[in-house]
């Protein structure tokens, strides 16, 4: 699997990552461990959790799996700590306290004594910003974190926080959702973090699962639409607008001869900036069904098509 480099710096990671969203809730341990293992010899080297991933589940799943499935060193974590449950919904709080609590537990969960890339997880008007940047460089100085970087945050948040961000602290990331389905971050996001060095981590490529196409005749009974703690989350992208994108990607892959999520994938692949898509799976079989998009190069008039049809995404 081909390497990138992470905006400018000296971290390169996989330009696709293993993301574990479902780890320890929908995917158990065994599943876990055979996609790491699938992943690695596939040439992945970036992994991506959080410890809001089912309350520290994933992360408890991957600290695990690391040593008896494959080697630490073998990878990158990625991982953001702030982020809670709290009356159904996902709330974040980049507080110093919270945040180097979280990373903490993080690394126990983990087993490990860093992570390679540790990212603040969102914008609070209720805290202030210097407050985050001082929890990112503190892990940073003290080594529990390699690089750090930041999750979900707009362009200008993005550039405010580099720019204060300590001397010498190695800020090379952003994660943002980007797919055909959800285009917005090329607004703002996408320029700032080039014109600041950042590297973008694509989260959802697939559009939550809705360029998998497998919602064109309806709700399977396996899917994330199905699920109760996930259907919301999917519902955002069955519109009509999305259901346009996902003809012209099944289109597309017909052409190709290859599946709808290995055209979607590609797409984002190699859109500018970006330094890996991170992908979710259930299962091994899926995972490998998207580590496929690996070896397709979308010719031009194709991606020409999708950027024309996805534009107002």
């Amino acid at each position: 699997m081909e390497q990138r480099v992470v905006g400018r710096s000296g971290l390169r990671v996989s330009r696709i990552g293993l993301g574990t969203l479902t780890w320890g809730r929908d995917t158990d341990q065994h599943e876990a461990g055979e996609q790491l293992r699938e992943f690695v010899d596939a040439g992945g080297t970036l992994v991506d959790t959080a410890d809001a991933y089912g309350d520290g589940a994933a992360e408890d799943v991957l600290g695990t799996l690391l040593g008896e499935a494959v080697d630490r060193e073998e990878l990158h974590i990625c991982t953001r700590s702030g982020m809670s449950w709290q009356d159904g919904a996902l709330r974040a709080d980049p507080s110093r306290g919270a945040m180097l609590a979280g990373l903490d537990a993080s690394l126990t969960r983990l087993g490990t004594d860093h992570v390679d890339v540790w990212l603040a997880p969102a914008w609070s008007a209720e805290v202030p910003l210097e407050e985050t940047l001082s929890a990112l460089e503190l892990a940073a100085r003290t080594g529990r974190a390699r690089y750090v970087g930041f999750a979900n945050h707009a362009g200008w948040q993005l550039a405010r926080a580099v720019t204060l961000l300590g001397p010498g602290v190695p800020a090379v990331a952003v994660e943002a959702e980007y797919s055909l389905v959800q285009r917005s971050v090329e607004a703002e996001v996408v320029p700032a973090a080039g014109a600041l060095g950042v590297g973008l981590l694509a989260w959802s490529p697939l559009g939550r699962g809705v360029l998998t196409a497998k919602y064109r005749t309806g709700t399977p009974a396996d899917s994330r639409a199905a699920s109760p703690h996930m259907s919301a989350f999917v519902e955002a992208y069955l519109d009509a607008g999305s259901r346009r994108i996902v003809d012209a990607v099944v289109t597309a892959a017909e052409g190709l001869g290859c599946a709808p999520l290995e055209v979607a994938l590609a797409w984002v692949r190699d859109r500018p900036g970006v330094a890996s898509i991170l992908v979710g799976a259930r299962t091994a079989a899926q995972l490998r069904d998207s580590l496929l998009c690996e070896d397709l190069v979308l010719p031009e008039e194709i991606r020409s098509a999708l950027d024309e049809v996805s534009s107002s995404s």
